[in-house]
């Protein structure tokens, strides 16, 4: 880069003046600077409303994963991912649940935590006494903030005192349960957490510091279930999974490894639906936790009668309104897509994303080993990297496969042999 990272007034200025700025400093010639600029489906205006110091957009491919049948009804599932195989994975593992009577879900409300800090109590007990004979007070204040989703039957439903200890001494701890019904809750969240701190503060005696939603969405779950006969897998393949599972219950390591498969699904649909991924990522992780050693977020067990049950239980923190759900245009379509109408459906579909995501990757490492098809479509990421194009890529990522050589170095070379 030539000169440093200030820019004085870089916010104030549009897109196309920042990416020039930035393409002067860093070197950028027309067609990087082109490609930076393109927002695809997404308006540069609704860019530039959606964060800060736009100078583009980052476009990452959109597949459809087919074949879901869930509760009883047929889905196509809209994903944004990067890697290779995710969407393929996601379709054959469908596929194969579908031939099984399909997925069946269950989700609790859409209830999240907010939770307000109260510190510089002379007395800890007490302010927690205090704040257990004033609940119906902060009720009553909590529903002055949002009537209109209080009329929707939301709004807060549950409050819980805690003292914890930390690094500064003992601190309350004030759960405040929100029902958020179909968005996501944050901005409701920390409204109502922002709004009853001073009566929090009146009832302690003490100090309110942090009013921040929790990520942990305990009261919010998704799960999701299948059984996959033994005459579909067999009775080997069963116990290979078994083992693989018990491998992840019983070893961190593994077991960190087998959650980001389970991701790799429901990240690639909550990007596509304009959800956070970042909140449900770390949700996920922390509730994996919970029992203080990381542990696998499904189970994979054996019925009486030799069939395989699978199942997830995972956080699901997503909304159909507000945010980027509603303000990107293919975030939007993706939704459509979808044709859900209630949050909490949404998230019965994600945990059925997420644990057909986990079954394919658990059954091709107890088969054939998670490298054979995953580099099969590898290979075409490779391939293109090297320059090939149109038909050539599918001969390019063909060759190295045969070859057993999935590298640029064969690409290029494969590439050069195609046009002699």
């Amino acid at each position: 880069m030539d000169g440093d990272s200030r820019i004085p007034d870089f916010y104030k200025k549009d897109p196309r003046e920042r990416l020039e700025i930035v393409a002067y400093r860093c070197g950028l010639d027309e067609n990087e600077k082109n490609t930076l600029f393109n927002t695809a489906g997404l308006p540069m205006e609704t860019a530039n409303s959606m964060i800060e110091n736009v100078i583009g957009g980052f476009t990452l491919p959109l597949g459809i994963a087919t074949n879901f049948r869930i509760d009883g009804e047929d889905y196509l599932i809209p994903m944004a991912v990067e890697e290779p195989s995710v969407v393929a994975a996601a379709s054959n593992a469908a596929k194969m649940a579908r031939s099984c009577g399909g997925f069946e879900t269950r989700s609790d409300p859409p209830r999240m935590i907010g939770q307000v800090q109260v510190v510089d109590m002379e007395d800890v007990e007490a302010a927690s006494e205090a704040l257990e004979k004033g609940k119906e007070r902060i009720f009553e204040k909590a529903k002055e903030v949002d009537p209109v989703l209080v009329k929707l039957g939301g709004g807060l439903k549950g409050i819980k005192i805690r003292e914890i200890d930390s690094l500064s001494g003992p601190m309350i701890v004030v759960h405040l349960l929100v029902d958020c019904r179909d968005a996501m809750g944050a901005n409701a969240v920390n409204t109502i957490a922002e709004r009853v701190a001073p009566l929090i503060e009146e009832i302690s005696g003490g100090k309110v510091l942090l009013r921040i939603i929790s990520n942990l969405a305990l009261h919010r779950l998704a799960r999701a279930k299948v059984v996959f006969t033994k005459e579909l897998l067999g009775e080997e393949l069963i116990d290979n999974i078994l083992l693989a599972y018990h491998f992840a219950d019983a070893d961190m390591f593994r077991a960190a490894t087998h959650n980001k498969g389970i991701m790799n699904g429901i990240s690639a649909v909550v990007r596509a639906t304009g959800n956070d991924t970042r909140a449900i990522e770390a949700g996920a992780h922390a509730y994996a936790a919970m029992a203080y050693r990381y542990k696998p977020l499904t189970t994979y067990t054996k019925t009486k009668n030799g069939d395989l049950l699978a199942e997830i239980e995972i956080p699901m923190a997503v909304g159909l309104v507000g945010g980027a759900t509603r303000s990107h245009p293919q975030a939007r379509a993706c939704v459509k897509i979808i044709g859900v109408k209630e949050a909490v459906k949404l998230g019965g579909i994600l945990a059925s994303v997420g644990l057909a995501q986990n079954f394919a990757a658990l059954r091709a490492l107890a088969d054939e080993g998670i490298q054979r098809g995953h580099m099969k479509l590898h290979a075409r990421n490779v391939a293109v990297s090297a320059g090939a194009k149109g038909d050539d890529i599918e001969r390019v990522a063909a060759g190295m496969i045969e070859a057993g050589e999935i590298n640029e170095a064969r690409a290029r070379e494969l590439l050069k042999n195609l046009g002699e």
